[in-house]
């Protein structure tokens, strides 16, 4: 039941990163949290500081892991019906509109 073991008799058990509950590592809900390693605020500050013209950032990669209940309240799966549950396709991206300037269309 919601595990990816596949004929192996124990898999090591890792830490919610939430709560700190003993979740099974095959168990585990697992994200890559992808942001900037600086804020958008120094940002700027940095570009205009920096020597080295179209310098990009390097960006920061944390690897969660959550347990099925802490993922759930927070949003990163949803509940699925048995039926729904045999779905492996990825969902349908949504993404944000976004407001175009008026200056724009005059």
């Amino acid at each position: 039941n919601g595990r990816n073991k596949k004929n192996r008799g124990h898999t090591r058990n890792v830490r919610c990163d939430n709560c700190g509950r003993c979740v099974p590592k095959d168990k585990a809900i697992k994200r890559f949290h992808v942001r900037n390693i600086v804020d958008s605020s120094s940002v700027r500050d940095l570009r205009d500081a920096g020597a080295i013209e179209d310098y990009i950032l390097p960006k920061l990669y944390v690897k969660v892991q959550y347990c099925v209940s802490c993922a759930i309240h927070a949003h990163i799966v949803r509940v699925r019906s048995a039926q729904g549950a045999k779905n492996r396709e990825r969902p349908k991206r949504r993404f944000r509109k976004r407001k175009t300037d008026e200056k724009d269309d005059k």
